[in-house]
């Protein structure tokens, strides 16, 4: 099955084409971190008019690279939400167009599931499962027991761990987006602030970020107030050791809780060089997976696994009634 994917949920506009949800035959990805760089952070009205601009050249490219036609098209996968409402218009209308013009099924896709089987793509899949989200947006446990069968256990409470990353990247002084700069900074530096681990034995699968950020905040101001050096690389070290013990010890113990045979982690922070390591270390009894770097960030070869799937689980398209959603849950 041939699946053609569509992702314009934030800042990139990307089209894929996807063989049987695995075999990436194309994946196009515009990226506007250059354009938002100005402004500290995604401006939405800005978004979507470069998704205007844009969705016509990734579409023709993405079929030009997998050297197929409209008609060899099965299925469209397209972002349904959760984000930018002015954005996902822009790919459903496409995807909704192509759907009509040529006869095509098309599904709208959660946005999480489609960075969950990112995973799938070259990792593949093996039930039971526990799915670390972490992203801009989203902090989250989710239980697998079957293809395309969520179950939250917990989520963040307040901020999302990037968005955690991005304004404590933002009182540093670091440009946008600060996510990757603080990973690069953290691994020059040392763990010499001590900053605490909330919610780390709360009990439950929960998070919450908004204190340690506050409290790096905080300090980070004092300092400057009483006229101390501040070591940034020392800083960033701190708060990523502090975040990704919090990260870390919360999977582990959702893993042992319902006794999963593998762990994968997915959304842009998945990207992390700190979280893959500590990963890696301290879960050795079953895998420990993570996407491609390429299938971190929004793309759409992601949807178009995440639909396959979709449409195989509900038996039935969507009809073209299908629209944009800027908040949708994941569990249907």
């Amino acid at each position: 099955m041939f699946v053609l994917g569509v992702e314009t949920s934030c800042d990139e506009t990307s089209v894929s084409i996807v063989k049987d949800g695995k075999e990436v035959l194309s994946n196009v990805v515009l990226s506007q971190i250059d354009i938002h760089k100005e402004y500290g952070g995604v401006v939405p009205e800005i978004a979507s008019r470069e998704h205007v601009k844009g969705i016509t050249y990734v579409f023709d490219k993405a079929i030009h690279d997998a050297n197929i036609r409209y008609e060899d098209i099965d299925l469209i996968a397209v972002t349904k939400g959760p984000g930018l409402i002015g954005s996902l218009l822009i790919g459903v209308n496409a995807a909704k167009v192509i759907s009509l013009n040529y006869n095509i099924p098309i599904v709208g896709v959660h946005h999480i599931a489609g960075h969950i089987y990112a995973n799938y793509i070259d990792n593949g899949m093996e039930f039971p499962l526990l799915a670390l989200v972490v992203s801009g947006g989203h902090t989250e446990l989710i239980l697998m027991n079957d293809h395309y069968d969520f179950q939250k256990l917990g989520e963040t409470q307040d901020d999302a761990v990037g968005e955690a990353y991005d304004k404590v990247a933002r009182v540093l002084g670091l440009p946008y987006p600060g996510g990757p700069i603080v990973d690069k900074k953290a691994n020059l530096g040392k763990d010499t602030l001590n900053f605490p681990r909330p919610m780390v034995d709360s009990g439950d699968f929960n998070f919450s970020f908004s204190g340690l950020k506050s409290h790096v905040i905080n300090m980070h101001h004092n300092m400057v107030q009483r006229n101390e050096e501040i070591n940034i690389e020392d800083f960033c070290a701190s708060f990523q050791e502090a975040v990704t013990d919090v990260l870390v010890n919360k999977t582990i113990q959702a893993k042992n809780h319902y006794k999963v045979k593998q762990v994968i982690v997915a959304g842009g922070v998945a990207a992390n060089s700190g979280l893959r390591r500590k990963m890696r270390e301290r879960i050795t009894d079953i895998p420990v997976y993570f996407p491609k770097m390429a299938y971190c960030t929004d793309n759409a070869a992601m949807i178009a696994s995440a639909g396959y799937f979709q449409y195989l689980k509900q038996g039935k398209a969507d009809d073209l009634l299908l629209n944009g959603q800027s908040r949708v849950n994941l569990e249907g």
